[in-house]
């Protein structure tokens, strides 16, 4: 799962913003949690201030992710990441299918 976690990480950071592939903000904050969980561990500071809201929603995704095991993160990750992938049309998308399969 390891390896599978890590391709997936690299597909996830490397897609276009202007991409066939988009994830939508909701996917962007759980792998954002999930990824943070397995790289970092438990969350190490406190909540953002009341206007970052971008820091604000990535801390609560983080923190939310924080008691899910390692392995369980890299599963949730990978697994959310093909599901996106299988619903775009795109060749780009297959193409990283096959790099996760």
């Amino acid at each position: 799962m390891a390896d599978k976690f890590d391709t997936a990480a690299q597909i996830v950071q490397s897609l276009p913003k202007d991409g066939p592939v988009q994830p939508t903000v909701e996917d962007k904050l759980l792998f954002y949690g999930w990824y943070k969980s397995v790289k970092v561990g438990a969350v190490d500071h406190t909540r953002p201030r009341l206007m970052d809201f971008e820091g604000k929603a990535k801390w609560d995704a983080w923190n939310a992710a924080q008691t899910t095991p390692t392995n369980e993160c890299k599963r949730l990750y990978v697994q959310k990441l093909i599901a996106i992938l299988e619903a775009s049309d795109s060749e780009e998308a297959k193409k990283y299918l096959a790099q996760l399969k």
